[in-house]
């Protein structure tokens, strides 16, 4: 509990402290006419996020600790040659000692591992196995060290969840490595979240982002057959990209994904993310789909390890809600998922939060799948999440009490930096 709250105001002192700072960031205004069914829609985001739909993926979403973890170790105990892995969140507990003992067996087997973790999530790591995996002989390495002379840099973490096995076989998502994310996600006190594990030609563009947030941290290139073998599509596969963005190699990727995606629906728009402060711009294109007899439904939590990001969220939802866009908090757990499905058939599960933190500070990752299994498989997900959330209304939004405005008047100054 002491660690717990410690943790807490720790990250609500480093965001305030943060607000001084700020990134270069500029929003589209105007988008193009499109429908996510129209042969042009992928290529058109190909272009706005540098990487290219490929074919042929085999594609499974993982649901919370009880399928993340168990696929993420038998991932790893498969490996031959190589593995690369990079967290955010690595902290104590069974699932960290877990992982960090089958990362150290692979190394002992001889298994060239990477481990790349961002210094401020991996703050509540446990000394002890840093040491298990780097004694077996796996390079270990901390993003963005915290010191004195890098404060400038403490703004711009590696929010990316990446494991790449033998370069065939890849886990992202939104969860970490720690106690909270076990079980189903229904039970209170714990995280509820959404992985993917995929494998075929996407593969490699994971590990393009691995190798170059690699490259910046130790100033070595990995490559080769180990890392690159070249994989074959799969027959009647899943069309897919990965979307990554940084402030380093220009923040709208992500940005331009969402509101391009947005822009495009026709039938629906499900939305599932924890950290929900949208600018004018996606508050405008999901309105202007709501006008077009788009179904808009937004999924948030109902608790919230950081309640200043909470009324953040509350204060941007009267628009939304007064123009008939859907809102529900999850109840059984405290959501972390960050998932989209545009008419059942075009979805993203990644890292990315619907914020300015994620949009414009952090490194961020995520998979899109242009499937309709897929989308209809998400579809049912949040269908199920719904039954354990609560809808807010227009009416219980306005009447809130004056306890929460005077929190959402407080947010103002770091809203920017959310």
């Amino acid at each position: 509990m002491r660690r717990s709250r410690l943790r807490h105001g720790a990250a609500l002192t480093l965001i305030m402290a943060l607000a001084v700072s700020c990134a270069s960031f500029k929003p589209r205004v105007q988008l193009p006419e499109m429908t996510v069914g129209q042969s042009g829609f992928a290529a058109t985001v190909a272009a706005y996020t540098g990487t290219p739909l490929v074919a042929g993926n085999r594609v499974q979403i993982l649901l919370n600790g009880d399928e993340i973890f168990p696929a993420t170790l038998a991932a790893i105990r498969s490996a031959k040659k190589t593995i690369n892995y990079l967290q955010y969140v690595f902290e104590d507990g069974p699932p960290a000692e877990q992982i960090a003992r089958a990362l150290a067996e692979r190394c002992r087997a001889g298994v060239k591992v990477n481990v790349l973790l961002d210094a401020v999530g991996s703050l509540l790591m446990a000394p002890e196995h840093r040491e298990v995996m780097t004694s077996a002989g796996c390079r270990v390495e901390s993003y963005r060290p915290l010191t004195s002379f890098a404060i400038h840099r403490v703004n711009y973490r590696n929010h990316r969840r990446i494991l790449v096995v033998d370069g065939r076989l890849g886990v992202t998502g939104g969860s970490g490595v720690s106690e909270k994310w076990g079980g189903s996600g229904r039970q209170e006190g714990y995280w509820r979240d959404t992985d993917v594990k995929v494998e075929g030609p996407i593969v490699e563009q994971l590990q393009a982002a691995f190798v170059d947030n690699w490259l910046e941290t130790t100033g070595i290139a990995l490559g080769g057959e180990s890392y690159f073998p070249g994989a074959r599509p799969a027959k009647d596969g899943v069309d897919a990209l990965v979307v990554r963005s940084s402030p380093r190699q220009g923040a709208t990727a992500m940005y331009s994904m969402f509101l391009l995606s947005m822009a495009a629906a026709r039938r629906s728009i499900y939305i599932t993310n924890p950290y929900f402060v949208p600018d004018k711009e996606m508050i405008d294109t999901l309105v202007a789909a709501r006008g077009k007899g788009v179904r808009v439904i937004v999924l948030l939590p109902g608790q919230i390890d950081h309640n200043i990001v909470r009324q953040a969220s509350r204060a941007e939802l009267g628009r939304l809600l007064k123009a008939g866009i859907e809102v529900y908090e999850y109840q059984a757990a405290l959501l972390h998922a960050k998932t989209m499905v545009v008419d059942g058939v075009w979805a993203t599960i990644g890292s990315a939060n619907l914020d300015r933190r994620s949009l414009a500070l952090n490194q961020e990752l995520n998979l899109v799948a242009y499937d309709r299994t897929i989308g209809r498989r998400l579809e049912e997900v949040f269908e199920q999440d719904l039954r354990h959330s609560k809808r807010l209304t227009y009416e219980a939004w306005h009447q809130r009490g004056l306890y929460g405005r005077f929190l959402e008047f407080l947010s103002i100054p770091v809203r920017e930096q959310l």
